[in-house]
């Protein structure tokens, strides 16, 4: 019997050996299973965190852009008041030129003020203020504004015939209309 007896306990013990070995593999199917479901959320996370990353480096690019174009807005268009408050001195010495004989090229007063108009247009135009004088121009409601209408068969209608006072724009933009009188059908 103790043949029988041996080959009963190697049997046992190759069964416990196979079961431990089963046992083991199942375990490291359940491991990798939750070593790899670890590794998928990880990954997950990651991707997501880079995605946050990114757009808030995005965010910080516009930021840093919008931040210049408002500075490069206020270097542009610092000078508005003042340019507003200075054009009405430019239609005060044309009104002075106007009211002088243009022949009278020889009194010092026109002269003068000739100068000092020459010299503050200059100034102007240095600073990117440009006068806006349409005459002969289609009537353009975003630069002019139009005091009147008048019939003329000669020209086109809501074409600006007259400019009663200059516009002005500072870099582009409107400071002052022109004031024109505008054309209409006969």
């Amino acid at each position: 019997m103790s043949d029988q007896t041996n080959k009963a306990q190697q049997e046992e013990e190759l069964l416990n050996e196979a079961d431990a070995a089963i046992a083991e593999e199942v375990l490291e199917g359940m491991v990798d299973d939750a070593a790899s479901d670890e590794l998928a959320k990880a990954q997950e996370e990651a991707a997501n965190y880079r995605e946050a990353a990114l757009r808030a480096q995005a965010d910080a690019q516009n930021a840093r852009r919008r931040a210049e174009q408002d500075v490069e807005k206020a270097h542009k268009f610092a000078l508005e008041k003042f340019a507003k408050s200075i054009i009405t001195v430019a239609d005060n010495l044309e009104r002075a030129l106007s009211s002088t004989d243009e022949g009278s090229e020889k009194d010092p007063m026109r002269e003068g003020v000739e100068l000092t108009y020459k010299d503050l247009m200059e100034t102007l135009a240095r600073f990117e203020v440009k006068a806006v004088t349409p005459e002969g121009e289609p009537f353009n409601p975003e630069l002019h504004q139009a005091m009147t209408m008048v019939p003329n068969p000669n020209m086109e209608p809501n074409t600006v015939m007259d400019v009663v006072q200059k516009g002005y724009t500072l870099n582009g933009r409107l400071l002052r209309p022109a004031m024109v009188v505008v054309s209409s059908a006969a």
